[in-house]
Parts: C-alpha cells; sequence; structure tokens
C-alpha cells in the first residue's frame, strides 16, 4: 500500500480521534481511507446527475470567507432560488441554497465550493 503524508491541525486530529472511538476506526489512516471513499462514492453519484435539477446545497465556512462566498454566490446567481446565511457559532457560518438549474452548472458549483480550503463542510443533496 502507498503511504500518503497529509498535515493536519490539532483541531481535525482531535475530532478523528474521537471518531475513532465513537465509531471502532481502527487508526486515523482507515478514517481518511472511509473519508475518502465517502468523497470518491459522492463524486461517482454527482457524475451521474443530467437534466434539470432542484437540489439544496449547504456549505459551512468560517466567518472571515463571507466574502468569497458572496463571489462565488454571484457567479452562480441563475442558480439559486433561495438562499439563507446563518452564524451558527462565533466564527463559522451556515450558507443554505435552494437550487433549480442545469446539472452541468451545479455540479460546477458544488467543486468551486468544495475546492475552496476555506469550506468546513459542502453538501449537495439532489431531490
Amino acid at each position: 500500500m502507498t503511504i500518503v503524508s497529509v498535515s493536519l491541525n490539532r483541531t481535525i486530529l482531535d475530532e478523528m480521534d474521537k471518531l475513532e472511538k465513537s465509531h471502532g476506526f481502527s487508526g486515523r489512516s482507515e478514517i481518511v481511507r472511509a473519508g475518502i471513499r465517502n468523497l470518491l462514492s459522492e463524486e461517482r453519484k454527482r457524475q451521474d446527475l443530467t437534466g434539470m435539477l432542484h437540489a439544496l446545497f449547504l456549505a459551512i465556512h468560517d466567518e472571515d470567507s463571507d466574502d468569497q462566498v458572496t463571489e462565488m454566490r454571484h457567479v452562480y446567481d441563475k442558480l439559486i432560488n433561495t438562499h439563507l446565511h446563518s452564524k451558527i457559532d462565533r466564527d463559522r457560518c451556515l450558507e443554505i441554497f435552494l437550487l433549480r438549474g442545469d446539472a452541468r452548472e451545479v455540479k460546477e458549483m458544488t467543486k468551486k465550493f468544495q475546492a475552496n480550503k476555506n469550506m468546513d463542510n459542502v453538501q449537495l443533496i439532489v431531490m
């Protein structure tokens, strides 16, 4: 098996240690492998999407990246029927978007948000 090195901050490591204990993982590497398998599975599902979609899009990010979210939101404005912004704790925000549009554009928006290092979590739920 190939070894890949990853740098993680203390907060993520602490959360991984909690997951290891609560979910019975054999170690941090197994958690990383499970996360990658999940991401790959979600990507395969997203690649199969075609046509006109209705979707719920969620993004959690640090408060300092509000301007970046606003810029990305304007790029995909024609997809967004409704947008809600909520502060979920001291320095993190939740963005909720109700989307309607072409699958190709929805997938593009999702990729742009996922590629942004300031996003803690990005989820696309297709209805």
